[in-house]
């Protein structure tokens, strides 16, 4: 074991528990939830999204995942632990679920998280996305169109499975505990 902070995300479809979970389980680590589109790229992320082309939402997510990354790379160089709700992982599936054309090459050095894929039934995960207080943009409705795509393109990242079905988020957050320790092996 070694005394190297983790660096933890959290994908999968959109009504999975990752904006629920992120930050409890940074709580449970005592680590930093890094939001990984920060708060500077907020208005720009509403404008980008009004339009229709998922190549240039895409360029958009990944500027501001590469903006989060060097916070990622200081908290981690300080010791402190980061989780953040997902990472290129989703930006990738997602987009490329969606129409987008860019051949992405991520850089070599990029810090690579122990990555958790939040799964559940799919009515579950309607009920949750049926509650949700804000109605679903345009995007949101693409993202529900190519859920199977979105899934396929999941398969080719690394990720441990981790199904919410049936857990509450404490519960959840437990399940991922126990499938990782607490410092990241050397």
């Amino acid at each position: 074991m070694s005394d190297q902070p983790l660096f933890e995300s959290l994908e999968g479809l959109r009504g999975v528990g990752k904006s629920t979970v992120a930050p409890l389980l940074a709580e449970a680590r005592g680590a930093i939830l890094v939001p990984t589109i920060p708060a500077p790229y907020h208005q720009l992320r509403r404008l980008v999204d009004q339009q229709e082309c998922p190549d240039t939402r895409m360029c958009l997510y990944l500027s501001g995942l590469f903006a989060a990354t060097r916070q990622i790379r200081r908290h981690l160089a300080e010791g402190v632990g980061v989780v953040v709700e997902s990472y290129f992982a989703r930006c990738l599936a997602t987009h490329q679920s969606m129409g987008a054309n860019l051949g992405i090459t991520l850089p070599d050095d990029l810090p690579q998280p122990t990555t958790y894929r939040l799964t559940c039934s799919e009515d579950v995960r309607r009920r949750r996305l049926a509650r949700r207080r804000k109605p679903p943009t345009r995007w949101d409705l693409l993202a529900e169109s190519v859920v199977d795509r979105t899934e396929d393109s999941y398969a080719a990242f690394a990720m441990q499975p981790v199904d919410t079905t049936d857990r509450t988020p404490p519960q959840v957050v437990e399940a991922i505990l126990a499938l990782t320790p607490s410092r990241s092996p050397a």
